[in-house]
């Protein structure tokens, strides 16, 4: 298809705002002239925020839509800030761009549950700055103080009762600067925020109209099926080019890098045709490596010194002088992220410019790929995030723009890389394995006095920033250690980084996911050790109306922990702070002594995470993250053989059944406190809580994930 629709002319038609500049502050504008403003009848008084003459509030928003609602939830708050009609607010995915970036990482991404508590006052004044410009252009309209008018649903209203919309003063407010410090509203007087509205993504997703990644098309576009090697660090000897080129659509076939990758007309042609290339690879780094060298180097490691990761107290002479210890080891697989939508990018390079379209958590990082590749400044590289079909992390990888920037540079088209569910999991960013152990001490009034701990596991952050690797500690690898919400005295950690050359990164709730596991089931043993409940003993180990103190409270409270538990089941619980926030989980289980299986019949979620910006997205939040932290406890494991991944699908990889998804509560803490995080939040404290009440129920602590049940039968 083509089009003598010019550059000119598309811009004329479109809402597209084409000049930026930046002011003093932590408000990022993005601005046009007054005459471009009448022309295109928008205002844009800030990067984040367009109002057009019919009222509609568009909001212009950097974050990924992983399906996690923080798109209507980041609309509620810069809504909330300009009393803008939400019947007439509609969410819009921007560009990569600097606006867009988290003030505190320099970086555009989405993960760490940073999407609102990064940039909660950024969204605030971006909308109270509005209101406040067009209040302003309403006064000068009507000659009087702008104290003296007031705002509600898209008007601004005048003593008298006359009124006027917002549409009708984007002319006068264009020309009017940004206010440094605009006024923000009390929570009382909050409207939109901690309401529950619905989310914009729904019914789109709902109608089947969502235009995930996967199913981008360009005209003139071919899809590319690239092979990387089978085992790490190997590369490709040689190839059957000539075959692979004799299948029915096949374009062009492209070495690069370490992969072969084949280009054609459509996905089954590209597929058919890597099939047919026979590549021979060289034997890679480590050909003997497998998942029994894997646990072999782990637990290994705990036979190493460690560098110190916290030092509090004497933890060595306070264990001497324990009255009762106990010991635990603990070990965790590598964890596929699995995600429904399988990775994919569209790219399509230009004499003087490069466009992508990509489901991406790392727009900043996918920019300067394709700027390196094609050699192009970043202002001449636009990134289009499309919706993606989950992410937990991976998606900020850019290794398929990397392939498909690469193959449309070379082969002089749009080219789409579509990866099949096999290449997302033999070249996934796993979750790292890791061991762990630790000692306990408590007194003889059954108080904890000392703690000893070691981790084993490799380094995250030696691949993203190395720098942040200090005295040899990646504080990632032993997260809800040192900083567990219990005040214990005398505490040592040590940490010992392995590196097998499996390439790991960012998996949800990422270090917690393993440390408060250990943490939480030990806290468990101790408290049997004392004779005291489980519940009563963390709190007597908690700072007294701290975050966590308050979750484990209400979860005691919610799940009826001091109610007679049903026969045949029994209740475990477990806490966990993290990413700005505080949740605990309680489940209910029951377990067959003559199989060993375990059945979990309820949890109850209890979170804090300050004010409640979109309640129901933080129950959904709360549910799938339990349901994704249950499947990784009872079924998940990454298996590798002939020194590279053997899972290659979910039939090897199976995932939690609907069959197996229990009843779930949640409850939200209701407090005003500085915005947290949601998405990571349910992860932590779910296996532990399981384990908890299976030691309960049987006497035996599971410390091992995924849970070994043959533990639990009946001799």
């Amino acid at each position: 298809m083509t089009s003598k629709l010019t550059r000119r002319a598309f811009l004329k038609k479109s809402s597209l705002v084409i000049a930026a500049s930046a002011l003093p502050g932590d408000c990022l504008l993005l601005r046009v002239s007054p005459a471009m403003a009448r022309e295109i009848s928008h205002f844009t008084p800030h990067a984040f925020v367009e109002i057009a003459t019919d009222d509609t509030v568009t909001v212009w928003i950097g974050q990924t839509n992983l399906g996690q609602g923080t798109h209507t939830g980041i609309s509620l708050i810069i809504a909330e800030e300009l009393d803008a009609d939400w019947q007439k607010v509609q969410p819009k995915m921007a560009l990569a761009g600097e606006d867009f970036k988290d003030p505190y990482w320099g970086m555009q991404v989405t993960g760490g549950s940073t999407g609102i508590r990064h940039r909660w006052d950024m969204f605030r004044k971006a909308g109270a700055g509005a209101r406040q410009m067009l209040l302003e252009a309403a006064a000068k309209k009507w000659d009087i103080a702008p104290a003296k008018l007031s705002t509600r649903e898209s008007t601004v209203i005048h003593p008298d009762g006359h009124t006027i919309s917002y549409g009708q003063l984007i002319d006068a407010a264009q020309t009017l600067p940004f206010p440094e410090k605009p006024a923000l509203k009390a929570p009382e007087d909050y409207r939109l925020i901690g309401s529950d509205k619905e989310r914009f993504d729904i019914p789109d997703k709902v109608a089947g109209k969502t235009k995930f990644g996967i199913y981008q098309f360009q005209p003139d576009m071919c899809i590319a099926c690239v092979s990387r090697p089978p085992r790490f660090g190997a590369e490709p000897e040689s190839y059957d080019e000539e075959v692979a080129n004799s299948v029915t659509g096949v374009i062009k076939v492209v070495r690069f890098a370490n992969r072969v990758g084949v280009c054609a007309e459509n996905t089954w042609a590209a597929m058919l045709s890597r099939e047919k290339l026979n590549i021979q690879w060289t034997p890679g780094t480590m050909p003997d490596l497998d998942s029994g060298t894997i646990k072999r180097s782990l637990q290994e490691g705990l036979t190493k010194q460690g560098a110190v990761a916290e030092e509090t107290g004497d933890a060595a002479k306070a264990m001497t002088e324990a009255d009762v210890t106990v010991d635990g080891d603990y070990t965790f697989p590598y964890l596929a992220h699995a995600a429904l939508e399988p990775i994919n990018c569209t790219a399509h390079v230009e004499k003087d410019r490069c466009r992508v379209w990509v489901p991406t958590q790392g727009q900043t990082m996918a920019q300067m790929m394709a700027a390196k590749i094609t050699g192009l400044p970043d202002n001449k590289v636009e990134i289009m995030t499309t919706p993606a079909g989950d992410g937990f992390g991976l998606r900020s990888e850019p290794d398929p723009v990397e392939d498909s920037v690469t193959l449309s540079k070379i082969v002089g088209h749009p080219v789409k890389v579509m990866w099949t569910r096999e290449d997302d999991f033999t070249n996934d960013y796993f979750r790292p394995g890791a061991a762990t152990t630790i000692k306990a001490g408590l007194d003889k009034e059954g108080m904890s006095i000392a703690w000893i701990q070691k981790v084993v596991a490799p380094s995250l952050m030696s691949r993203f920033a190395p720098q942040s690797v200090k005295n040899g500690v990646d504080s990632t690898a032993v997260q809800g250690i040192p900083d567990m919400v219990y005040k214990l005295p005398n505490r040592h950690v040590e940490y010992v980084m392995t590196d097998l050359l499996i390439p790991v990164g960012f998996w949800r709730s990422v270090g917690y996911s393993y440390t408060t596991f250990s943490v939480e089931t030990m806290m468990d043993e101790l408290a049997a050790k004392a004779n005291k409940d489980p519940v009563e003993f963390r709190l007597s180990l908690m700072e007294k109306d701290s975050r966590p103190y308050r979750v484990l409270q209400l979860l005691a409270d919610k799940s009826g922990w001091a109610d007679t538990v049903p026969v045949g089941r029994s209740r475990g619980v477990a806490i966990a702070e993290c990413f700005g926030s505080s949740s605990g989980c309680m489940a209910e289980v029951s377990v067959d002594e003559d199989s060993g299986g375990i059945t979990v019949h309820k949890l109850v979620a209890v979170i804090d995470c300050g004010l409640a910006v979109f309640p129901n997205a933080i129950k959904a939040q709360m549910k799938g993250g339990a349901i994704m932290a249950l499947s990784a406890a009872f079924h998940e494991e990454v298996e590798f053989s002939g020194g590279g991944v053997i899972t290659s699908n979910y039939d090897d990889y199976p995932i939690l059944t609907m069959a197996e998804v229990p009843e779930i509560e949640v409850h939200i803490v209701q407090r005003v406190h500085p915005v947290g995080g949601t998405g990571e939040l349910p992860v932590p404290p779910l296996a532990p809580a399981v384990a908890n009440a299976v030691f309960k129920a049987t006497g035996v602590m599971l410390r091992d994930l995924t849970f070994k049940t043959d533990l639990l039968k009946k001799t």
